[in-house]
Order: C-alpha cells, then structure tokens, then sequence
C-alpha cells in the first residue's frame, strides 16, 4: 500500500511538472521590437504606382504648399520631400500645371504618393535623402533646429561629428608642409 502511494505521489509531481515548466518558461511581455522603434508604428509596405495627370497645388493649414494629381478618378497627394526642406524652391514646383507621368511608391489604400521620377527624370539623387539626419545634418530650416541647441551641441563636440572622426589616428603619416 505504501509503495501505491508513493507511485501516486511521484505521478502527482511529474504532471504538475509538465503544466507548471511550460508556463514558466513563457515570457509573458510583449516583444520591445528591434531597437530604436519602440514606440513607432510598423513600416508599411509599399507598391510601385505609375499615374499620368496634370499636377496641381495648393496650400496647406501651415501655409506649405502641398502638390497633387488626379488620375483615374481619383486624387493622389504627391510626397518629393518635406516642405520645410524646400522651401520655395520643391521640385514639384516645376511641373505645376503641366500634363505627367509620375512614377513612385505608396501604401496599399492610401491615396499619398512618394515620387520617384516625373517625366522619366529623377526627383532627386538615389540614397539617403538630403532633408535626412535631422537638425544636427540639415541645420536651421530642420523644424527641430533651435539656436540653444546647436549652442550646446558645439560645446559638447566642437566640429566634429560624429563623434570620434577628429581624434588622430595612430600609424598616420604627418602632413608636410612643404608641397
């Protein structure tokens, strides 16, 4: 009888065992993301698009002009950069009233597009765009930019940035003064 009870007791253990180690190793927080996106929505795929039109502007509520063209019915609000970058001088400016063929990309439903070419011609170079960076990059037009920070980031490096690309390296050859 004490040898029945104590098969018991073990069975006992080894199902408690099988329900409590998988609960235990399940981590029950959800997945941060990869690094530096937490916070930020998902990226959005998005699918080569060709139109023809005329493009047209207007002005939006912050008195940037805003560029579009309607094709099939429908109208497309065209995306060559950020306002703020350009100023009076957009790219889109150009081919305001004029009949086009816009190739770019946008979002599944959405009716905004990122242009890549007019015409056939580039909007702008291949690579990371020029407006990128932020207000350290792109300087006083960047929205972000402010005279105190830029203040304080000079104290803190100086001319050079990113960090580290001043600092002499070792094994480097002295430069001459003689030509």
């Amino acid at each position: 009888m004490a040898h029945r009870s104590v098969l018991m007791g073990l069975a006992l253990v080894a199902l408690v065992a099988l329900v409590a180690v998988p609960a235990l190793a399940a981590d029950p927080s959800p997945s941060a993301g990869p690094p530096g996106r937490s916070g930020k929505p998902a990226k959005v795929e998005k699918s080569p698009i060709t139109l023809t039109g005329t493009v047209a502007t207007s002005t939006d509520s912050d008195g940037n002009a805003t560029f579009t063209l309607r094709s099939g019915g429908t109208t497309y609000t065209l995306d060559g950069g950020p306002a703020w970058f350009y100023g009076n001088n957009h790219p889109l400016k150009a081919y305001v009233g004029k009949s086009v063929t816009v190739v770019g990309e946008r979002a599944a439903g959405s009716t905004e597009v990122g242009v890549e070419t007019i015409d056939g011609k580039a909007l702008r170079a291949p690579g990371k765009p020029p407006w990128a960076g932020g207000w350290k990059v792109v300087g006083a037009r960047h929205p972000g930019w402010s005279q105190e920070k830029a203040d304080r980031f000079k104290a803190k490096f100086g001319d050079c940035f990113p960090p580290g690309q001043c600092k002499d390296k070792p094994n480097k050859p002295a430069a001459s003064a003689t030509p």
